[in-house]
């Protein structure tokens, strides 16, 4: 097995960060390159700009105008592949590469190999760290439902972008088949989405602006047959918006024709025997009936990062400690490993029971040299949400922090700048602790917002030129 060459001799600190995403891209842009050497480890070799990739799936902009190659960090090193595991006490890491051509394969959405497809695995190899930042982020959760990881198309990154706008046009070209009946087309163009989050919600917006700005123009003889509809378990959509911002959503929804059913559970996903290219659902508030759809667009739930949930199984010694065996700190709600208000890594005796955060607080200790930041932590006794204004601002924290020396500062402190959903049509909701918006002036601002807030010049530029040609010309409705 490989390994990378050994810190003697190393002028600076190597500061390792496993993944490529708003807390890992963000804490590498800002570490300070003269202080530390900077290595990254990420199946992905981009950094891609989530809020609007529901745009991409729709063609409202392009797949590159939301990626920021990592490789143009300047990094000391870039290694694409997984972090396999993590052994603590020699400060290495099991790295597995990724050099696939397949897109699923980038956003790993099979999270377990069976024992015995060792062929499918990349070259392992080691790399040292003198600090480790662990932002590897999390997946989305299916809740063990049959047939959602293998029918439905989730909403992570480009690669499942690309699929949906594949299988939404697909879907318009085989319904203005002559051989296509007309119960088959109701199947094909019922577009389902599954969570009433902001990612769903803002989805749902944007297939209904490509449906009646462009398809409409192209097949105007299939319009009868289009709909969309959400689906959440809970009793309204938006829950982290004020009831009346929540409920102008669904009002606009209701106005546009987007169909919204809240509490509905569904329980089956399987192919349509009847329909090529069809998908049948099951509802629990439906009984035996079965819904058709053309497509399922999953975007409900979190799950952690297989390589969390492997570390948080072992147990581990510190030289340090002598004998005493201890593990990651869990937190018993999301599954995320437990951090200090600094974002160190918390441990605690192996023997200690599955307790709350608190009561664990007492017999925890800090990993040397570990920190964690992102979707797959939870800082000690504070419940954030798994964002990427989140994220990004530990990143940030974090990164300061090292620069100066990694000396006692301030604790981290979540700054809410803010929630933000579009809703189609030139219209959104802003929520914060200063005002609220709804309506064109929120569009105004969730565009405004999102573009300040691309990580490069090169992005601030081709978002709002690719926003202005779809505009002009209409959105890129190919196949390829």
């Amino acid at each position: 097995m490989a390994s990378t060459a050994s810190n003697n001799g190393r002028k600076k600190e190597r500061v390792v960060i496993l993944g490529s995403g708003w807390a890992g891209f963000g804490f590498a842009r800002s570490l300070d390159p003269k202080k530390f050497e900077r290595i990254m480890i990420s199946p992905r070799s981009y950094f891609a700009f989530t809020p609007l990739l529901a745009g991409t799936a729709v063609g409202t902009l392009e797949f590159r105008a939301v990626l920021e190659p990592v490789r143009r960090l300047g990094l000391d090193h870039f290694h694409q592949g997984w972090a396999d595991d993590i052994d603590f006490a020699r400060k290495t890491i099991r790295v597995e590469a990724n050099t696939s051509d397949d897109l699923a394969s980038r956003t790993r959405l099979v999270l377990q190999r069976k024992p015995g497809e060792g062929a499918e695995k990349g070259a392992m190899f080691d790399v040292e760290y003198d600090k480790l930042v662990i932002a590897v982020g999390s997946y989305s959760q299916t809740f063990g439902i049959e047939g959602v990881r293998e029918h439905a198309n989730f909403l992570r990154d480009v690669g499942d972008a690309r699929k949906i706008r594949m299988k939404v046009l697909q879907s318009f070209e085989k319904a203005i088949l002559p051989i296509t009946t007309d119960e088959e087309r109701k199947k094909l163009l019922h577009f389902a989405i599954v969570g009433g989050g902001p990612t769903g919600i803002e989805f749902a917006a944007e297939l209904h602006d490509l449906i009646r700005d462009d398809l409409r123009q192209i097949y105007p003889d299939l319009m009868k047959f289009v709909s969309i509809t959400v689906y959440d378990v809970a009793p309204k959509v938006l829950p982290m918006f004020d009831k009346k911002l929540a409920d102008y959503a669904m009002e606009r929804f209701s106005r546009e024709g987007i169909k919204v059913k809240t509490q509905h559970h569904l329980t089956r996903i399987r192919p349509d025997e009847d329909c090529v290219g069809c998908l049948k659902l099951k509802i629990q508030e439906c009984g035996e009936e079965e819904v058709g759809a053309g497509i399922v667009v999953w975007s409900t739930g979190l799950m952690q990062n297989p390589l969390i949930q492997k570390l948080e199984g072992k147990k581990f010694k510190l030289p340090s400690l002598g004998d005493a065996e201890m593990k990651l700190q869990k937190d018993a709600k999301t599954g995320g490993i437990v951090t200090d208000a600094n974002l160190r890594v918390n441990m605690i005796p192996a023997k200690a029971t599955s307790e709350s955060v608190p009561s664990q607080g007492k017999q925890a200790t800090l990993i040397p040299d570990v920190y964690g930041v992102g979707d797959c932590t939870v800082i000690s006794e504070m419940s954030l949400p798994a964002t990427a204004q989140v994220a990004s601002q530990q990143a940030m924290h974090l990164a300061k922090r090292l620069n100066k020396g990694d000396t006692d500062t301030k604790p981290f402190r979540f700054r809410n700048l803010g929630t933000m959903t579009y809703l189609g049509n030139w219209t959104a909701i802003h929520q914060s602790s200063a005002d609220e918006l709804k309506g064109w002036m929120a569009w105004i601002l969730w565009r405004t917002a999102y573009l300040t807030r691309s990580m490069s010049i090169r992005n601030k530029i081709t978002v709002p030129f690719y926003w202005a040609i779809s505009w002009l010309f209409g959105r890129d409705i190919s196949r390829f």
